[in-house]
């Protein structure tokens, strides 16, 4: 996380730091990313840049973990609107992420992103599923069970994350294959539908 001093900056000066971060993420990706380039572009002295971050990937996941919250509460208002409804709540938010990166300025920040995924990136994005506590405990309120073949909290958590990995998985896919945007809402609806349906006829249940 950011240091304090960063907090206190006035917000037009942390404004062009952030901005000046999110272009090099989105010129290469974290590991080809320097730090030159960002003080430079943001007018400020090195020993400026060590008064507010730690280092590249401190600046890095300060940006993807704000990205990550703002995806969170979209998601949370998806699922109130769909009352619940788990599948097309995640169809809606795919669609919607989709969307979002293809009109951002900053799209290749995501594409570097995504294209360059580890578990720390992962986790992030998923703003750290596997902490004690988090904010999918709010999602997992929201979620209507009624329809859902699980027994407890722990059986829908793994439930989640096994949604969260098919959509980052076909996040990824999009943006390495450049699908048509038709084309990646089908692919990923298809994937969700085996997932609701199961893949076993009922002569093997």
């Amino acid at each position: 996380m950011p240091k304090q001093t960063f907090f206190n900056l006035p917000e037009d000066k942390k404004e062009t730091l952030i901005n000046a971060a999110m272009k090099e993420f989105s010129r290469v990706p974290l590991f080809e990313a320097s730090i030159s380039n960002i003080i430079k572009d943001a007018g400020i002295p090195r020993g400026s840049f060590y008064q507010y971050f730690e280092d590249k990937e401190d600046v890095f996941f300060y940006l993807l973990n704000e990205n990550s919250k703002r995806d969170n509460e979209k998601f949370t208002s998806i699922l109130r609107e769909k009352n619940g409804d788990l599948f097309d709540s995640f169809i809606d938010f795919f669609h919607y992420m989709l969307i979002k990166f293809r009109s951002m300025e900053n799209c290749n920040f995501f594409r570097n992103t995504f294209l360059n995924m580890n578990y720390k990136v992962e986790n992030t994005l998923t703003q750290n599923v596997n902490a004690d506590e988090n904010p999918l405990s709010e999602i997992m309120g929201l979620i209507n069970t009624e329809k859902l073949n699980i027994t407890d909290k722990k059986e829908l958590f793994h439930v989640l994350k096994i949604f969260m990995a098919v959509t980052f998985q076909n996040l990824i896919h999009n943006f390495a294959k450049d699908l048509p945007l038709n084309e990646a809402i089908n692919n990923y609806t298809l994937e969700l539908s085996f997932l609701k349906k199961g893949v076993y006829k009922d002569m093997y249940k």
